[in-house]
Order: structure tokens, then C-alpha cells, then sequence
């Protein structure tokens, strides 16, 4: 079993547009260390991909359960077969439409792709962001990197540099800022069968983009194994609980805040409010949903009330998110 070593360290926060902060995170990834880079959907915490060491320092720094798979990034499309057993003709069809980009596909996997990084299973999710700062540091390391969302395990996923400083500042030495997340909701991830495409988290592909690509397109029901990230019944979760609602009648703590998908009819009894988008528009409540969350889970609130998102486009991982992050208090909240 690998076992990291994990202390309090000097943390870099530094422009990821500059060549010379991506040879420092390069420099780094090469020693076994890791580094926090953004990418197009969330903020991701990276390690060198084939060494072992190094990827288990994302979980002491996370504190993610080792049966919990990580998701590979690539910087090319070629660096696919150096890690996939067999890439079928579906996947490669909606690699073309999709990739660099938000969407991830679990695959059967090589042997050089070690256990600790697919929870010892025999396949391995791997995507290609499309983020300026992930792809100069994916190319000019010429490795792919293991990247969970650089945040503590089962919180809200971090969609600016400042949000990983206050998660994990003291548990890196170097994190990249890039600017904010372009769609700040994690990548869609698939998995491809006899019967169909599996869809097993849904993110910033939507069902919908797919469905333009490839049919059928299933769900993939619950069977105990955890094959990707967000398979587990609660996750994304502030400190606060949350509870999803249908109308701001429904709110009865004054100590409370709300995540409003549009601004409501009439101001609602919480204390804190955040509006997702007051046009209803999907991308941009998608951009702002986790970023929202961390600045409502307030220290003097009880609980976050949640408006329902209506699970069109973007909406349906929006609702995801929501109803995982519900699960974690279910039995706490009001």
C-alpha cells in the first residue's frame, strides 16, 4: 500500500498564464509533488499520472477514500491509446465533437496506468480540458496528470483560485490561478456499452449535446461499484445543510441562506441570497452554481435553502449536485 506523508507546507499562488509559474508546477510535478491548476470546469489538484507516491498525496490532501477513482487528463488526443486497452469507434466520435472539452470516458485500461488511480479497478476515466493553463501544463510536462476538483472531499468543488487558498492552501505548494471556470460544474462522465452510452455523473455536457452525437443514451443505475467520481449517494456538499425547495414559502429559518435559480417574486425570509441568473439563462446559474454555494455557507447560518433548477441542458447536473449535497444532512435539515 502507498502512504503519503502529509504536512503543513509554504503555499505559490501564482498567474498560470506566465510560462515560468508553469515550469515551477512542472518542476514540481517531475519531484512527486502536487499542483493545483484550473481547468475549464472546475479548479483540479494534480499529480503525476505513473507515479504512485505522488497520486496518493491527493488523497491525504483531499481526504478522499481510496475507493474513489480519479479522472486522468491528457494534453493530446494521441496520449489516449498509451492508456486505453481499446478505444471503440462511439468514443472516438464523440472525442471529436467534444474534446478538448468538458467530458469525460471511462475506458478499459492499460497496465501502466497504476491501481491507486482507478481505485484498483481495470478501467480508467480520462478526459482532455480545454483550459489554456491545464493543456501548457499537461503539454510542457508531456504526462498525463491525475487530477481530482482540488478541494476536501465530498465539499463544494472550487471554481476560483481563491476558493482553493482557503481549502487547501496549507496542503500544497503551488496553485495556478487561471481566472474563473468557464462553466463551473465538473465534466460529464460516460462510460460506452453493447446497449448504449452509460452516463455516469452528469456535468457540462449535457444529455441533450450528447444525444446530437450518439444514441441510445442510458443512465447508469446504482450497483454498489464506484466506477467514477460523484457516484456516491452524497457529495458536493457545503458545511451548512441543504434542502431543496419549491417555493420561498417554504423557507422558515431567518438564520438561512438561499440559492435562487431566478430572483424571486418577493424577498425571502434568509439572510444571505445569491440569484443563479435572473434571466433563467442555464450557463451562466451553471457558472456561478458552486461558487454561490461557498459564499452562502455562512458560519452564522443553520441551514442553505435551495430553489429547484428546472433539469433541462445544464440544469439536470445543477440538480445532481443539489440533491447529493441534500443526502449528506437529510436528517438534519428543516
Amino acid at each position: 500500500m502507498v502512504i503519503a506523508c502529509f504536512k503543513v507546507i509554504a503555499m505559490q499562488l501564482l498567474n498560470g498564464h506566465e510560462p515560468s509559474a508553469i515550469k515551477k508546477a512542472i518542476q514540481l510535478l517531475k519531484d512527486g509533488d502536487i499542483v493545483a491548476f484550473p481547468t475549464e470546469t472546475v479548479y483540479g489538484l494534480g499529480a503525476d499520472v505513473f507515479n504512485p507516491y505522488a497520486v496518493a498525496k491527493i488523497f491525504e490532501a483531499k481526504k478522499r477514500p481510496r475507493f474513489d477513482p480519479l479522472i486522468v487528463h491528457i494534453g493530446e488526443k494521441e496520449w489516449l491509446f498509451d492508456l486505453a486497452e481499446y478505444v471503440p469507434p462511439e468514443a472516438e466520435r464523440l472525442i471529436d465533437a467534444f474534446w478538448p472539452g468538458p467530458l469525460t470516458i471511462i475506458l478499459k485500461k492499460k497496465d501502466i496506468v497504476p491501481d491507486i488511480v482507478t481505485a484498483g479497478l481495470q478501467t480508467v476515466g480520462i478526459r482532455m480540458p480545454s483550459h489554456p493553463v491545464a493543456l501548457n501544463l499537461l503539454r510542457g510536462f508531456k504526462r498525463p496528470i491525475a487530477a481530482p476538483s482540488a478541494n476536501p472531499f465530498g465539499y463544494v468543488s472550487p471554481t476560483k483560485a481563491s476558493h482553493v487558498v482557503k481549502m487547501l492552501g496549507d496542503r500544497l505548494p503551488l496553485i495556478l490561478d487561471g481566472g474563473n471556470s468557464v462553466f463551473g460544474i465538473e465534466s460529464t462522465i460516460i462510460s460506452i456499452r453493447e446497449d448504449g452510452i452509460y452516463i455516469h455523473r452528469h456535468g457540462a455536457i449535457s444529455v441533450e449535446d450528447l444525444y446530437k452525437i450518439a444514441v441510445p443514451i442510458h443512465e447508469k443505475v446504482e450497483d454498489g461499484i464506484c466506477e467514477s467520481p460523484g457516484e456516491l449517494p452524497y457529495h458536493y456538499a457545503p458545511a451548512k445543510p441543504l434542502k431543496i425547495i419549491n417555493a420561498i414559502d417554504e423557507i422558515v429559518c431567518e438564520q438561512s441562506s438561499f440559492l435562487a435559480f431566478q430572483m424571486p417574486p418577493v424577498k425571502p425570509k434568509s439572510k444571505f441570497i445569491k440569484v443563479l441568473s435572473e434571466k433563467g439563462d442555464m450557463r451562466e446559474a451553471a457558472a456561478n452554481f458552486f461558487s454561490f454555494l461557498i459564499e452562502l455557507d455562512h458560519e452564522g447560518v443553520e441551514i442553505i435553502y435551495a430553489e429547484k433548477v428546472p433539469e433541462v441542458g445544464l440544469g439536470k447536473a445543477m440538480m445532481d449536485r443539489l440533491r447529493k449535497a441534500s443526502k449528506k444532512y437529510s436528517h438534519t435539515t428543516r
